[in-house]
Protein backbone atom coordinates (compact mmCIF):
# COMPACT_ATOMS: atom_id res chain seq x y z
CA UNK A 1 0.00 0.00 0.00
CA UNK A 2 1.24 3.66 -0.53
CA UNK A 3 2.84 5.01 2.14
CA UNK A 4 0.76 8.55 1.54
CA UNK A 5 -2.89 6.70 1.65
CA UNK A 6 -1.71 5.28 4.90
CA UNK A 7 -0.70 8.49 6.32
CA UNK A 8 -4.00 9.65 5.20
CA UNK A 9 -6.50 7.41 6.06
CA UNK A 10 -4.62 7.60 9.83
CA UNK A 11 -5.47 11.18 9.68
CA UNK A 12 -8.89 10.75 7.70
CA UNK A 13 -10.86 12.36 10.74
CA UNK A 14 -8.45 15.58 10.95
CA UNK A 15 -8.58 15.63 7.12
CA UNK A 16 -12.50 15.48 7.02
CA UNK A 17 -12.22 18.70 9.58
CA UNK A 18 -10.33 20.89 7.73
CA UNK A 19 -12.14 20.03 4.53
CA UNK A 20 -15.30 20.62 6.39
CA UNK A 21 -14.12 24.08 7.83
CA UNK A 22 -12.72 24.99 4.48
CA UNK A 23 -16.35 24.75 3.33
CA UNK A 24 -18.38 26.21 5.82
CA UNK A 25 -15.78 29.13 6.23
CA UNK A 26 -16.43 29.61 2.50
CA UNK A 27 -20.08 28.66 1.88
CA UNK A 28 -20.87 30.89 4.66
CA UNK A 29 -20.11 33.98 2.21
CA UNK A 30 -22.89 32.95 0.07
CA UNK A 31 -25.98 32.33 2.74
CA UNK A 32 -28.34 34.38 3.48
CA UNK A 33 -28.92 36.11 7.22
CA UNK A 34 -32.13 33.80 6.88
CA UNK A 35 -30.62 30.59 6.36
CA UNK A 36 -27.80 31.36 8.75
CA UNK A 37 -28.97 27.99 10.52
CA UNK A 38 -27.55 26.18 7.62
CA UNK A 39 -23.71 26.97 9.27
CA UNK A 40 -24.99 25.39 12.62
CA UNK A 41 -26.62 21.78 11.12
CA UNK A 42 -23.05 21.41 8.69
CA UNK A 43 -20.98 22.02 11.89
CA UNK A 44 -22.80 19.25 13.52
CA UNK A 45 -22.80 16.97 10.74
CA UNK A 46 -19.08 17.24 10.76
CA UNK A 47 -18.71 16.09 14.25
CA UNK A 48 -21.05 13.39 12.98
CA UNK A 49 -19.13 12.69 9.83
CA UNK A 50 -15.77 12.55 11.82
CA UNK A 51 -17.42 10.43 14.63
CA UNK A 52 -18.25 7.88 12.12
CA UNK A 53 -14.93 7.64 10.18
CA UNK A 54 -12.89 7.77 13.83
CA UNK A 55 -14.96 4.76 14.43
CA UNK A 56 -14.85 3.52 11.31
CA UNK A 57 -11.19 3.60 11.08
CA UNK A 58 -10.59 1.76 14.83
CA UNK A 59 -8.58 -0.67 15.71
CA UNK A 60 -7.37 -1.75 19.20
CA UNK A 61 -3.27 -1.47 17.45
CA UNK A 62 -1.27 0.92 17.44
CA UNK A 63 -0.27 2.24 14.43
CA UNK A 64 2.00 5.92 13.56
CA UNK A 65 2.25 8.01 10.46
CA UNK A 66 3.72 10.63 8.88
CA UNK A 67 7.21 9.24 9.99
CA UNK A 68 6.25 8.89 13.72
CA UNK A 69 5.00 11.89 13.78
CA UNK A 70 1.67 11.34 14.05
CA UNK A 71 -0.23 8.42 16.46
CA UNK A 72 -3.42 6.34 15.84
CA UNK A 73 -3.94 4.29 19.01
CA UNK A 74 -7.16 3.67 21.13
CA UNK A 75 -6.86 6.45 23.39
CA UNK A 76 -6.29 9.34 20.45
CA UNK A 77 -9.55 7.35 19.17
CA UNK A 78 -11.25 7.26 22.44
CA UNK A 79 -10.49 10.87 23.11
CA UNK A 80 -11.42 12.24 20.06
CA UNK A 81 -15.08 10.61 20.38
CA UNK A 82 -15.03 12.03 23.43
CA UNK A 83 -13.90 15.83 21.97
CA UNK A 84 -16.63 15.58 19.28
CA UNK A 85 -19.24 14.69 21.77
CA UNK A 86 -18.30 17.64 23.95
CA UNK A 87 -17.90 20.24 20.90
CA UNK A 88 -21.38 19.26 19.54
CA UNK A 89 -22.97 20.38 23.24
CA UNK A 90 -21.62 23.35 23.42
CA UNK A 91 -22.77 23.99 20.18
CA UNK A 92 -26.01 23.15 21.33
CA UNK A 93 -26.01 25.22 24.49
CA UNK A 94 -24.62 28.40 22.67
CA UNK A 95 -26.74 28.65 19.47
CA UNK A 96 -29.51 30.55 21.03
CA UNK A 97 -26.84 32.70 23.40
CA UNK A 98 -24.49 34.09 20.51
CA UNK A 99 -27.92 34.65 18.24
CA UNK A 100 -29.09 37.02 20.44
CA UNK A 101 -25.52 38.58 21.04
CA UNK A 102 -25.08 39.18 17.25
CA UNK A 103 -22.45 36.81 17.13
CA UNK A 104 -24.38 34.27 15.08
CA UNK A 105 -21.38 34.25 12.31
CA UNK A 106 -19.73 31.43 10.05
CA UNK A 107 -16.66 32.41 11.94
CA UNK A 108 -17.40 31.22 15.31
CA UNK A 109 -18.45 27.87 13.74
CA UNK A 110 -14.92 27.88 11.68
CA UNK A 111 -12.88 28.96 14.95
CA UNK A 112 -14.64 26.04 16.75
CA UNK A 113 -14.09 23.84 14.55
CA UNK A 114 -10.16 24.35 13.52
CA UNK A 115 -9.76 24.82 17.48
CA UNK A 116 -11.12 20.86 17.46
CA UNK A 117 -8.75 20.30 14.75
CA UNK A 118 -6.15 21.30 17.35
CA UNK A 119 -7.53 19.19 19.96
CA UNK A 120 -6.68 16.36 17.62
CA UNK A 121 -3.43 16.82 16.01
CA UNK A 122 -2.53 17.40 20.30
CA UNK A 123 -4.62 14.00 20.88
CA UNK A 124 -2.09 12.24 17.75
CA UNK A 125 0.77 13.71 18.68
CA UNK A 126 3.94 11.47 18.69
CA UNK A 127 6.54 13.88 18.00
CA UNK A 128 7.38 17.58 20.01
CA UNK A 129 6.31 19.34 17.21
CA UNK A 130 3.51 17.72 15.90
CA UNK A 131 2.75 18.12 19.72
CA UNK A 132 3.26 21.61 20.10
CA UNK A 133 1.37 22.88 16.22
CA UNK A 134 -1.44 21.35 17.48
CA UNK A 135 -1.51 23.30 20.84
CA UNK A 136 -0.79 26.52 18.97
CA UNK A 137 -3.57 25.59 16.37
CA UNK A 138 -5.90 25.75 19.17
CA UNK A 139 -4.49 28.72 21.49
CA UNK A 140 -4.78 30.44 18.44
CA UNK A 141 -8.61 29.61 17.96
CA UNK A 142 -9.30 30.22 21.62
CA UNK A 143 -7.79 33.72 21.53
CA UNK A 144 -9.93 34.96 19.14
CA UNK A 145 -13.08 33.01 20.40
CA UNK A 146 -12.83 34.80 23.19
CA UNK A 147 -12.53 38.41 22.00
CA UNK A 148 -15.20 37.40 19.29
CA UNK A 149 -17.36 40.13 20.45
CA UNK A 150 -15.36 43.03 19.62
CA UNK A 151 -17.51 46.01 21.31
CA UNK A 152 -17.31 44.07 24.64
CA UNK A 153 -14.56 45.67 26.25
CA UNK A 154 -14.19 42.88 28.85
CA UNK A 155 -14.48 40.12 26.69
CA UNK A 156 -10.81 41.93 24.53
CA UNK A 157 -9.22 42.32 27.86
CA UNK A 158 -9.94 38.62 28.53
CA UNK A 159 -8.91 37.95 25.39
CA UNK A 160 -5.60 39.80 25.74
CA UNK A 161 -4.48 38.34 29.37
CA UNK A 162 -5.16 35.04 27.69
CA UNK A 163 -3.41 35.54 24.64
CA UNK A 164 -0.07 37.39 26.60
CA UNK A 165 0.38 34.40 29.05
CA UNK A 166 -0.52 31.71 26.90
CA UNK A 167 2.27 33.59 24.51
CA UNK A 168 4.53 33.33 27.98
CA UNK A 169 3.68 29.60 28.71
CA UNK A 170 4.29 28.27 24.91
CA UNK A 171 7.80 30.16 25.18
CA UNK A 172 8.17 27.75 28.13
CA UNK A 173 7.18 24.77 26.53
CA UNK A 174 9.19 25.28 23.46
CA UNK A 175 12.15 26.09 25.27
CA UNK A 176 12.01 23.05 27.54
CA UNK A 177 11.14 20.82 24.25
CA UNK A 178 14.63 22.67 22.71
CA UNK A 179 16.86 21.78 25.75
CA UNK A 180 14.58 17.69 25.72
CA UNK A 181 16.00 17.61 22.04
CA UNK A 182 19.53 18.84 23.01
CA UNK A 183 20.04 15.87 24.96
CA UNK A 184 18.23 13.36 23.30
CA UNK A 185 18.73 14.01 19.90
CA UNK A 186 15.17 13.37 18.61
CA UNK A 187 11.91 15.03 18.64
CA UNK A 188 9.82 11.43 18.60
CA UNK A 189 8.29 10.34 21.68
CA UNK A 190 9.54 7.17 21.69
CA UNK A 191 13.12 7.82 21.16
CA UNK A 192 13.45 10.25 23.69
CA UNK A 193 12.14 7.81 26.08
CA UNK A 194 14.85 5.67 25.00
CA UNK A 195 17.43 7.42 25.62
CA UNK A 196 16.73 8.63 28.70
CA UNK A 197 16.45 5.06 30.01
CA UNK A 198 19.79 4.40 28.67
CA UNK A 199 21.31 7.79 30.00
CA UNK A 200 22.59 11.05 28.68
CA UNK A 201 25.44 12.98 29.01
CA UNK A 202 24.10 16.33 31.40
CA UNK A 203 21.41 14.52 33.25
CA UNK A 204 20.82 18.47 34.94
CA UNK A 205 20.10 20.60 31.72
CA UNK A 206 17.69 17.75 31.28
CA UNK A 207 15.76 18.37 34.77
CA UNK A 208 15.84 22.10 33.79
CA UNK A 209 14.04 21.26 30.45
CA UNK A 210 11.43 18.61 32.43
CA UNK A 211 10.53 22.14 35.05
CA UNK A 212 9.73 24.46 31.31
CA UNK A 213 8.18 21.46 30.23
CA UNK A 214 5.65 20.85 33.53
CA UNK A 215 5.57 24.74 34.19
CA UNK A 216 3.92 24.64 30.08
CA UNK A 217 1.66 22.00 30.79
CA UNK A 218 0.37 23.01 33.91
CA UNK A 219 -0.36 26.63 32.04
CA UNK A 220 -2.81 24.80 29.86
CA UNK A 221 -4.11 22.64 32.77
CA UNK A 222 -4.95 25.64 34.78
CA UNK A 223 -2.72 24.05 37.92
CA UNK A 224 -0.97 26.48 40.27
CA UNK A 225 0.95 28.25 40.42
CA UNK A 226 -0.03 28.93 36.57
CA UNK A 227 -3.50 29.59 37.21
CA UNK A 228 -3.51 33.44 37.08
CA UNK A 229 -5.64 33.36 33.85
CA UNK A 230 -8.86 31.29 34.44
CA UNK A 231 -10.65 33.13 36.32
CA UNK A 232 -10.08 36.11 34.30
CA UNK A 233 -11.00 34.54 31.14
CA UNK A 234 -13.89 32.62 32.46
CA UNK A 235 -15.37 35.74 34.17
CA UNK A 236 -14.98 37.78 31.00
CA UNK A 237 -15.26 35.66 28.16
CA UNK A 238 -18.84 35.55 27.03
CA UNK A 239 -20.51 32.40 28.34
CA UNK A 240 -20.83 30.63 24.92
CA UNK A 241 -16.65 30.72 25.32
CA UNK A 242 -15.86 30.08 28.64
CA UNK A 243 -18.14 26.53 28.06
CA UNK A 244 -16.31 25.81 24.95
CA UNK A 245 -12.46 26.85 26.92
CA UNK A 246 -13.53 25.01 29.84
CA UNK A 247 -14.71 21.83 28.40
CA UNK A 248 -13.06 20.06 25.49
CA UNK A 249 -9.67 21.35 25.55
CA UNK A 250 -9.56 19.39 28.74
CA UNK A 251 -9.19 16.49 26.99
CA UNK A 252 -5.93 17.49 24.63
CA UNK A 253 -4.55 18.56 27.70
CA UNK A 254 -5.05 15.57 29.33
CA UNK A 255 -3.37 13.86 26.00
CA UNK A 256 -0.46 16.12 26.07
CA UNK A 257 0.72 15.11 29.57
CA UNK A 258 0.34 11.36 28.43
CA UNK A 259 2.74 11.69 25.78
CA UNK A 260 4.94 14.24 27.43
CA UNK A 261 5.24 13.09 30.92
CA UNK A 262 4.14 9.44 31.22
CA UNK A 263 5.50 7.81 27.56
CA UNK A 264 8.42 10.33 26.56
CA UNK A 265 10.03 11.14 30.57
CA UNK A 266 8.17 7.63 32.26
CA UNK A 267 12.44 7.47 32.98
CA UNK A 268 12.37 10.95 35.00
CA UNK A 269 8.72 10.23 37.06
CA UNK A 270 10.52 10.62 40.53
CA UNK A 271 11.96 14.52 39.37
CA UNK A 272 8.34 15.44 37.71
CA UNK A 273 6.66 13.40 40.53
CA UNK A 274 7.21 16.02 43.15
CA UNK A 275 6.65 18.85 41.04
CA UNK A 276 2.74 17.42 40.25
CA UNK A 277 2.28 17.12 44.49
CA UNK A 278 3.06 20.23 44.84
CA UNK A 279 1.13 21.92 42.04
CA UNK A 280 -1.82 19.28 42.66
CA UNK A 281 -2.01 20.43 47.07
CA UNK A 282 -1.43 24.17 46.02
CA UNK A 283 -4.45 23.86 43.54
CA UNK A 284 -6.92 22.14 45.77
CA UNK A 285 -6.56 24.58 48.23
CA UNK A 286 -6.53 27.46 46.79
CA UNK A 287 -8.93 26.42 44.80
CA UNK A 288 -11.50 25.46 47.18
CA UNK A 289 -11.08 28.23 49.50
CA UNK A 290 -10.56 31.23 46.83
CA UNK A 291 -13.91 30.02 45.30
CA UNK A 292 -16.00 30.14 48.88
CA UNK A 293 -15.40 34.18 48.50
CA UNK A 294 -17.16 34.44 44.70
CA UNK A 295 -20.24 35.84 44.03
CA UNK A 296 -19.65 35.37 40.48
CA UNK A 297 -21.18 32.09 39.45
CA UNK A 298 -18.56 31.49 36.37
CA UNK A 299 -15.56 32.80 38.76
CA UNK A 300 -16.60 30.33 41.59
CA UNK A 301 -16.62 27.62 38.49
CA UNK A 302 -13.60 28.79 37.49
CA UNK A 303 -11.41 28.41 41.16
CA UNK A 304 -13.59 25.08 41.80
CA UNK A 305 -11.95 24.04 38.04
CA UNK A 306 -8.45 24.87 39.85
CA UNK A 307 -9.34 22.47 42.03
CA UNK A 308 -10.62 19.70 40.28
CA UNK A 309 -7.03 20.00 38.24
CA UNK A 310 -5.76 19.37 41.76
CA UNK A 311 -8.01 16.32 41.86
CA UNK A 312 -6.74 14.96 38.68
CA UNK A 313 -3.12 15.07 38.91
CA UNK A 314 -3.62 12.96 42.10
CA UNK A 315 -4.22 9.93 39.49
CA UNK A 316 -1.10 11.12 37.23
CA UNK A 317 1.30 11.18 40.19
CA UNK A 318 0.36 8.04 41.32
CA UNK A 319 2.97 7.15 38.23
CA UNK A 320 0.01 3.61 37.63
CA UNK A 321 -1.61 1.85 35.58
CA UNK A 322 -4.96 2.81 37.37
CA UNK A 323 -3.73 6.22 38.04
CA UNK A 324 -3.66 6.85 34.67
CA UNK A 325 -7.08 5.47 33.80
CA UNK A 326 -8.26 6.93 36.78
CA UNK A 327 -7.01 10.49 35.93
CA UNK A 328 -8.72 10.34 32.45
CA UNK A 329 -11.94 8.71 33.97
CA UNK A 330 -11.88 11.97 35.99
CA UNK A 331 -11.11 14.36 32.95
CA UNK A 332 -14.43 12.90 31.03
CA UNK A 333 -16.51 13.65 34.56
CA UNK A 334 -15.42 16.90 34.40
CA UNK A 335 -15.85 17.80 31.12
CA UNK A 336 -19.29 16.35 31.28
CA UNK A 337 -19.93 18.83 34.94
CA UNK A 338 -18.55 22.08 33.35
CA UNK A 339 -20.90 20.94 29.73
CA UNK A 340 -24.15 21.03 32.57
CA UNK A 341 -22.71 23.85 34.79
CA UNK A 342 -22.12 26.34 32.29
CA UNK A 343 -24.78 25.02 30.07
CA UNK A 344 -27.58 26.49 32.64
CA UNK A 345 -25.50 29.86 32.95
CA UNK A 346 -26.50 29.89 28.96
CA UNK A 347 -30.22 28.67 29.85
CA UNK A 348 -31.10 31.20 32.38
CA UNK A 349 -29.11 34.09 30.21
CA UNK A 350 -31.17 36.18 28.32
CA UNK A 351 -30.71 39.22 25.63
CA UNK A 352 -29.34 41.92 27.82
CA UNK A 353 -28.95 39.80 30.99
CA UNK A 354 -25.90 37.43 32.28
CA UNK A 355 -27.14 35.08 34.74
CA UNK A 356 -23.36 35.35 36.10
CA UNK A 357 -24.12 35.82 39.45
CA UNK A 358 -24.82 33.78 42.70
CA UNK A 359 -27.74 35.90 43.20
CA UNK A 360 -29.47 35.21 39.99
CA UNK A 361 -30.18 31.20 40.62
CA UNK A 362 -32.01 32.75 43.93
CA UNK A 363 -35.63 30.86 44.00
CA UNK A 364 -35.04 28.73 41.01
CA UNK A 365 -37.04 25.83 41.90
CA UNK A 366 -39.81 28.15 42.43
CA UNK A 367 -39.43 29.26 38.40
CA UNK A 368 -38.73 25.37 37.45
CA UNK A 369 -38.19 22.95 39.65
CA UNK A 370 -37.01 20.64 36.63
CA UNK A 371 -34.05 22.90 36.04
CA UNK A 372 -33.25 23.60 39.83
CA UNK A 373 -33.05 19.42 40.07
CA UNK A 374 -30.47 19.34 36.85
CA UNK A 375 -28.61 22.11 38.65
CA UNK A 376 -29.08 20.34 42.09
CA UNK A 377 -27.38 16.79 40.26
CA UNK A 378 -24.76 18.72 38.65
CA UNK A 379 -23.60 21.23 42.00
CA UNK A 380 -23.93 17.12 44.04
CA UNK A 381 -21.53 15.74 41.29
CA UNK A 382 -18.68 18.55 41.49
CA UNK A 383 -18.93 18.77 45.13
CA UNK A 384 -18.21 14.77 45.02
CA UNK A 385 -21.60 13.81 46.72
CA UNK A 386 -22.90 9.79 45.74
CA UNK A 387 -24.56 8.70 44.03
CA UNK A 388 -22.90 11.41 41.39
CA UNK A 389 -20.99 10.66 39.03
CA UNK A 390 -18.57 13.27 40.46
CA UNK A 391 -18.17 11.14 43.52
CA UNK A 392 -16.76 7.63 41.82
CA UNK A 393 -13.92 10.21 39.98
CA UNK A 394 -12.70 12.00 43.35
CA UNK A 395 -12.73 8.30 44.96
CA UNK A 396 -10.79 6.57 41.56
CA UNK A 397 -7.72 9.30 41.89
CA UNK A 398 -7.85 9.27 45.58
CA UNK A 399 -7.98 5.41 45.62
CA UNK A 400 -4.85 5.30 42.92
CA UNK A 401 -3.07 7.41 45.29
CA UNK A 402 -3.66 5.22 48.13
CA UNK A 403 -2.53 2.36 46.39
CA UNK A 404 0.75 4.41 45.46
CA UNK A 405 1.48 4.92 49.27
CA UNK A 406 0.28 8.30 49.14
CA UNK A 407 -2.08 8.21 52.26
CA UNK A 408 -1.51 11.55 53.83
CA UNK A 409 -2.10 13.50 50.69
CA UNK A 410 -5.27 11.42 50.39
CA UNK A 411 -6.06 12.23 53.85
CA UNK A 412 -5.38 16.09 52.71
CA UNK A 413 -7.57 16.20 49.87
CA UNK A 414 -10.58 14.20 51.59
CA UNK A 415 -10.78 17.20 53.70
CA UNK A 416 -10.43 19.74 51.27
CA UNK A 417 -13.43 18.06 49.09
CA UNK A 418 -15.22 18.96 52.27
CA UNK A 419 -14.27 22.09 53.01
CA UNK A 420 -15.08 22.67 48.77
CA UNK A 421 -18.54 20.96 48.97
CA UNK A 422 -19.52 24.53 50.83
CA UNK A 423 -19.45 26.72 48.07
CA UNK A 424 -21.57 24.25 45.70
CA UNK A 425 -24.21 23.41 48.76
CA UNK A 426 -24.50 27.43 48.52
CA UNK A 427 -25.69 26.95 45.33
CA UNK A 428 -28.68 24.49 45.96
CA UNK A 429 -29.63 26.86 49.26
CA UNK A 430 -30.46 29.51 46.88
CA UNK A 431 -31.95 27.88 44.59
CA UNK A 432 -34.44 26.07 47.00
CA UNK A 433 -34.67 28.13 50.11
CA UNK A 434 -34.41 31.92 48.67
CA UNK A 435 -37.25 33.76 47.12
CA UNK A 436 -36.42 34.27 43.76
CA UNK A 437 -34.91 38.08 42.08
CA UNK A 438 -36.01 37.44 38.68
CA UNK A 439 -39.57 36.00 37.69
CA UNK A 440 -38.67 35.78 33.77
CA UNK A 441 -39.99 32.33 32.11
CA UNK A 442 -37.65 30.24 31.25
CA UNK A 443 -38.20 28.96 27.41
CA UNK A 444 -35.03 27.36 25.99
CA UNK A 445 -34.49 25.74 22.62
CA UNK A 446 -36.19 22.39 22.11
CA UNK A 447 -32.83 20.79 21.24
CA UNK A 448 -30.94 22.91 24.10
CA UNK A 449 -33.62 21.38 26.67
CA UNK A 450 -33.17 17.82 25.80
CA UNK A 451 -29.12 18.11 25.67
CA UNK A 452 -29.52 19.70 28.92
CA UNK A 453 -31.84 17.02 30.30
CA UNK A 454 -29.54 14.16 29.09
CA UNK A 455 -26.58 15.92 30.83
CA UNK A 456 -27.95 16.72 33.89
CA UNK A 457 -29.43 12.85 34.12
CA UNK A 458 -26.33 11.75 33.35
CA UNK A 459 -24.27 12.68 35.85
CA UNK A 460 -26.91 10.86 38.45
CA UNK A 461 -27.12 7.61 36.07
CA UNK A 462 -23.16 7.48 35.71
CA UNK A 463 -22.63 7.71 39.02
CA UNK A 464 -25.09 4.46 39.74
CA UNK A 465 -23.17 2.54 36.75
CA UNK A 466 -19.92 4.01 35.92
CA UNK A 467 -18.23 0.39 35.49
CA UNK A 468 -18.83 1.25 31.49
CA UNK A 469 -16.84 4.56 31.39
CA UNK A 470 -14.08 3.10 33.51
CA UNK A 471 -14.44 -0.10 31.10
CA UNK A 472 -13.81 2.52 27.89
CA UNK A 473 -11.15 4.39 29.65
CA UNK A 474 -9.01 1.57 30.63
CA UNK A 475 -9.30 -0.16 27.40
CA UNK A 476 -7.84 3.21 25.77
CA UNK A 477 -4.95 3.62 28.39
CA UNK A 478 -4.20 0.29 28.43
CA UNK A 479 -4.09 -0.30 24.65
CA UNK A 480 -2.03 2.65 24.22
CA UNK A 481 0.85 3.04 27.10
CA UNK A 482 3.83 0.75 26.29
Amino acid sequence: MNPIYNDIYAALPEVFVLGMAMVILLGDLFIHERYRFVTYILSQLTLLGAAMITVATHTSAVGYAFSGMFVDDPMADVLKLMTYLAVSVVLVYSRTYITLRGMYRGEFYVLVLVAMLGMMVMISGQNLLTLYMGLELLSLCLYSLVALDRDNARATEAAMKYFVLGALASGMLLYGMSMLYGMTGSLDISQISSAIRNGVPDRSVLILGLVFIVAGVAFKLGAVPFQMWVPDVYHGAPTAMTLLVGSAPKFAAFALVMRLLIQALQGMMHDWQGMLIIMAVLSIIIGNITAIAQTNLKRMLAYSTISHIGFLLFGFFSGTLNGFIASMFYVSVYVLMTLGGFGMILLLSRKGFEAENLDDLKGLNSRSPWYAFLMLLLMFSMAGVPPTIGFYAKFAVLQAALQAGFVWLVVFAVLMAVTGAFYYLRVVKLMYFDEPRDEHAIRPAPDMALVLGVNGLAVLALGLMPQRLMELCAYAVLHSIQ
